[in-house]
């Protein structure tokens, strides 16, 4: 009898993914989650207000008076009801047929994605991004474009005006107005009118990421960009940020034919909703001062981003630049040029015991953009453990450049 040698065969993955890594970002996280660290790295809510006790109570509500709860379901009126009011605090007028429940907001960006998307299509945008949308349209490799961006400002309208002048004709426009992760800017209401009108004029869908825009620090936030377009403006929004991530409950905004199609593409991925949480999150804001809950939460993040700029005026190098941001979650540091911030997370994790993501983490298309910035949450943490942990990571920042206090005096003192 003949032996036979076994054959080793290669898994057959889809060719696509061949060419995958983790992204850059989500080797960082797993850098940084490490137990102990004190972490401005994670964009998380602050766990103390969730709202435990009141969304215990609802849950109790649905459990005893809706009989199909923890049935199968389709997205719910009511929940839909509650979204359309919290866009008209975006400046966005919709009914509930323009919206669309989905498993959280990046379950959102993966459907627009393969809505809009097709193999090799080209996508655009910030230099400087959340790297959702890009992730999550990896098996369709699309060509990434980006155009410059403004720690303070945002997108760089008039860069992407030329873009599509030339001749480029993206998939879409990938974008986050307010509260941007990572640079925690704010694009000015008339620069979102003018990308709204760029969007319309060239036949370009936007997508507006808004996960952060009900988290205004300052006064009230600009209109949301589709309240300028509500044809071409897709809108992503989330209860993460303002509720809990774990209810896993976002949204899209958009004409009524697009959410057919979503609908369709969605039953392709999980086919019905998460019909408890659902049912939870609407009783909850049936039953709840949802505005008080924002306003609270509002307050506590405005303290929290306080404390941190005022422990980075007094402990960071006199040469690094940053902005209070006047949404959302981030401060963006910019060191001097020559500063690599990977290097220095590491310094600073294995001598200061503090974490936080470097900027080049952010950088849409690759390369070198941000690599002497760095990303600093502050909701995650309270204001005592912001103080702490800026001054010994300001140790850590001081070591290759050490300033004396009065060139920070005379360098802002001249730019004023």
């Amino acid at each position: 009898m003949l032996a036979t040698t076994a054959v080793e065969h290669e898994f057959p993955f889809a060719a696509w993914t061949r060419q995958t890594r983790q992204s850059a970002l989500r080797e960082i996280l797993a850098l940084v989650s490490r137990p102990g660290l004190l972490s401005f790295a994670l964009g998380m809510p602050a766990p103390e207000f969730f709202p435990v006790s009141a969304y215990t109570g609802a849950a109790r509500h649905v459990l005893t008076t809706e009989p199909d709860a923890l049935q199968y379901g389709m997205p719910l009126g009511c929940l839909r009801r509650h979204v359309v009011q919290l866009m008209a605090r975006r400046g966005v007028r919709c009914t509930e047929d323009e919206v669309f429940i989905t498993s959280g907001a990046q379950q959102a960006m993966s459907l627009l994605g393969q809505l809009l998307v097709s193999p090799g299509d080209p996508l655009v945008t910030e230099e400087l991004t959340y790297d959702g949308m890009v992730n999550a349209l990896r098996p369709l490799q699309p060509r990434v474009l980006t155009v410059p961006c403004n720690p303070r400002t945002g997108m760089d309208v008039g860069a992407l005006e030329a873009l599509l002048e030339s001749g480029e004709r993206p998939a879409l426009i990938y974008t986050i107005p307010e509260g941007h992760n990572p640079l925690g800017s704010s694009m000015p209401a008339g620069e979102r009118r003018r990308l709204a009108a760029a969007a319309r004029r060239h036949g370009v869908p936007v997508v507006e990421d808004d996960a952060y825009g009900l988290l205004n620090l300052e006064g009230e936030a600009p209109p949301a960009v589709r309240s300028f377009d509500p044809r071409w403006v897709l809108y992503v929004g989330s209860f993460s940020k303002i509720v809990a991530p774990a209810l896993r409950t976002g949204w899209v905004v958009a004409p009524p034919d697009v959410v057919e199609r979503l609908s369709i593409l969605k039953q392709g991925s999980d086919l019905d909703v998460c019909t408890f949480a659902q049912r939870t999150l609407s009783s909850f804001l049936d039953r709840e001062a949802f505005s008080t809950h924002l306003s609270e939460l509002r307050a506590e993040y405005r303290g929290r981003r306080d404390a941190m700029l005022a422990a980075l005026d007094a402990h960071f190098p006199a040469q690094a630049r940053w902005h209070a941001p006047a949404s959302g979650m981030f401060v963006w540091v910019t060191m001097p040029e020559g500063v690599d911030t990977t290097a220095l997370l590491r310094r600073a994790v294995e001598e200061a015991g503090v974490a936080f993501v470097p900027g080049q983490a952010f950088c849409a298309a690759g390369g070198v953009r941000g690599r002497n910035a760095l990303r600093l949450n502050f909701s995650r943490v309270n204001a005592e453990q912001i103080g702490d942990g800026i001054r010994r990571l300001g140790q850590v920042l001081h070591t290759p450049l050490t300033p004396p206090r009065e060139s920070r005096l005379a360098l802002v003192a001249s730019e004023s």
